[in-house]
C-alpha cells in the first residue's frame, strides 16, 4: 500500500507564499479597450486532470512563443504575456481550483486600432483553441470598452436574448450590461464600460474576476439540477418502500419465524446498500453547494452594485436563479441520511429479534444438556452401584473356590460358612476398589490437563 508523504515547509517560506499575490503583476499589462474570453471546465478526476491542464497551458504558451521573461507558471496558476509587432497584446491566464480550472484570454489591440467587439478571439499569429479536460461550466465573451455606455438599442443589437440586465459596479463609472443568453458560439456576452482610459488598471482585473466568479459558481450550482431532480424521484420511491416495509415488519415481527426474519434482513440490506451508494454519490456532487452559494452572494456584495435606469439589476437574475437551490440540495442530503438511518434502525431491530431467538434456542439447548447431565449422573451412580455388586460377586465366587480347596485338604472345617462370612468382606473390598480407582483416575486426568497447557505454551 502506498503511503502519502506530506512535505513540511519552513514557516518563513510558508508565510511568504501565504502573503504572495501572483495575480498582481498582471495588472501592469492591462489596458482598455480589451476583449476577454473566459472558459471554465469541471474536472471529473481533479488529481489527474489538474496537472494535465497545466501541461496544456504550458503547451499553449509554447505555441504562441510567449517569452519566458513575461511568463509565470506555478502548480495552480500561470500567465503569459505576448506582444505582437503591430502593438497588439495577448495575455493568457490559467488557474486550477479544487473542482474546476479556467482560462482567461485577454486581447488588447494596439492604441492605433482600439476598436473591440464580440466574437471569436484572434491574435495576429494564431487563434486560441483548447481541448477541454472535463465538462464545460461556462463560456464568456467580455468586452471592456472606454467611454460612456452605448445606447440601449445598440446594446440590444449586440447582446442576444429578450431582456438586458445592467448595473453599476465598484464605482460610478464602471457599468456592466449582459443578457445571460449564449450567442452562436455558446458564450454569454458582457459589455463593460470602464470609463476614461486613464482609470485604475487593477480595477479591470477586479471587474472581470467578479464577473467570471459569479458566472462560474452560478453554473456549478445549477449543473447539478438534473442529478438533483432524478435523485428526488428515487428518494421518494425508497421512502415509500421503506414505509411499507416498516409497517409490515412492525405488525408481524412478534410472531415471525427465522425464515421470515432472514428474508426481511436480506431485502433491507439490499435497500440499505442502494441508499448508501446513492448517498455517497450525492454527497460528493452536492456537498459543495452551500460554499458556492455563499461565494456568489459574497461576490455580488463586493461589487457594490447599483441599479441603472432602463435595466434590470444583474443580481436579480443571478439571485433568482439560485435562490433555494443550495438549501434544496442540503434538504435532499438530509432526507437521504434520514432514510439511511431508518433502514439501519429496522435492521437493528430485526437483528435483535434474531439474537433473542438464538438465545432462546441456546437456553433450551442448555436446559436439555442439563437434563442429560443429570440423567448421566444418575446412570453413573447406578452403574457404580452395579459394579460394586459385580465385583463383590466375583470376589465371593473366587473366595468360595479357595474355601472349598482348603476344606478338601482339611485346613477348613466348613467351606459354606466361610463363604457366607466372606460375602460382606467382598462387598467392602469391591467398594474400596471402586473408590480407589475413581480417585486414581480423577488425579491422573487433572494432572494431564495442566501438563497439556504447559506444553502448548512452550510450543
Amino acid at each position: 500500500m502506498s503511503e502519502l508523504h506530506l512535505s513540511q515547509t519552513d514557516p518563513e517560506s510558508f508565510l511568504k507564499q501565504l502573503h504572495e499575490r501572483p495575480h498582481q503583476p498582471i495588472s501592469g499589462w492591462l489596458r482598455a479597450p480589451a476583449h476577454v474570453h473566459y472558459e471554465a471546465f469541471r474536472m471529473s478526476d481533479p488529481p489527474v486532470q489538474r496537472p494535465a491542464s497545466r501541461s496544456e497551458f504550458q503547451s499553449l504558451l509554447e505555441r504562441f512563443n510567449v517569452p519566458l521573461a513575461t511568463t509565470e507558471l506555478r502548480d495552480n496558476f500561470g500567465y503569459g504575456v505576448k506582444e505582437a509587432e503591430n502593438g497588439d497584446r495577448l495575455i493568457l491566464i490559467w488557474q486550477a481550483h479544487t473542482e474546476y480550472y479556467n482560462y482567461q484570454f485577454w486581447h488588447m489591440p494596439s492604441p492605433t486600432h482600439g476598436a473591440v467587439t464580440f466574437g471569436p478571439l484572434t491574435f495576429p499569429a494564431d487563434a486560441v483553441s483548447l481541448s477541454p479536460l472535463g465538462s464545460m461550466v461556462c463560456r464568456l465573451d467580455i468586452v471592456l470598452a472606454t467611454g460612456v455606455l452605448p445606447p440601449q438599442d445598440e446594446l440590444r443589437a449586440r447582446l442576444p436574448g429578450p431582456v438586458l440586465y445592467g448595473s453599476r459596479i465598484f464605482n460610478e463609472q464602471a457599468r456592466v450590461v449582459t443578457s445571460f443568453t449564449p450567442d452562436e458560439h455558446g458564450r454569454e456576452r458582457y459589455w463593460v464600460s470602464v470609463g476614461p482610459p486613464q482609470g485604475d488598471r487593477s480595477r479591470l482585473k477586479d471587474i472581470v474576476d467578479a464577473i467570471v466568479r459569479i458566472e462560474t459558481y452560478y453554473h456549478l450550482l445549477l449543473m447539478q439540477k438534473p442529478l438533483f431532480s432524478a435523485a428526488i424521484d428515487q428518494v421518494y420511491k425508497f421512502e415509500q418502500v421503506h414505509l411499507k416495509q416498516r409497517e409490515i415488519i412492525t405488525q408481524h415481527i412478534a410472531h415471525a419465524d427465522s425464515e421470515a426474519l432472514q428474508r426481511w434482513m436480506n431485502t433491507l440490506t439490499q435497500d440499505l446498500l442502494k441508499t448508501n451508494r446513492m448517498a455517497g454519490k450525492l454527497h460528493f456532487e452536492l456537498s459543495a453547494s452551500l460554499p458556492y452559494d455563499k461565494i456568489v452572494h459574497a461576490t455580488l456584495a463586493s461589487t457594490a452594485e447599483q441599479s441603472m435606469d432602463s435595466y434590470r439589476p444583474i443580481s436579480d437574475y443571478v439571485v433568482s436563479g439560485i435562490t433555494g437551490v443550495a438549501e434544496g440540495y442540503q434538504q435532499l442530503l438530509r432526507r437521504i441520511d434520514t432514510l439511511r438511518g431508518g433502514f439501519e434502525g429496522i435492521i437493528a431491530i430485526i437483528r435483535t429479534r434474531v439474537d433473542l431467538i438464538v438465545e432462546s434456542q441456546n437456553l433450551a439447548l442448555l436446559q436439555s444438556v442439563d437434563k442429560t447431565t443429570k440423567s448421566q449422573v444418575i446412570l453413573q451412580h447406578t452403574v457404580e452401584g452395579l459394579s460394586v455388586i459385580v465385583i463383590a460377586y466375583y470376589l465371593a465366587g473366587l473366595a468360595g473356590y479357595v474355601f472349598k480347596g482348603l476344606y478338601e485338604i482339611g485346613w477348613l472345617g466348613n467351606a459354606n460358612v466361610a463363604s457366607a462370612i466372606f460375602v460382606p468382606i467382598a462387598i467392602g473390598l469391591a467398594f474400596l476398589i471402586t473408590t480407589v480407582s475413581k480417585k486414581y483416575l480423577h488425579e491422573k486426568l487433572v494432572g494431564e490437563q495442566p501438563a497439556k497447557g504447559i506444553n502448548k505454551q512452550v510450543e
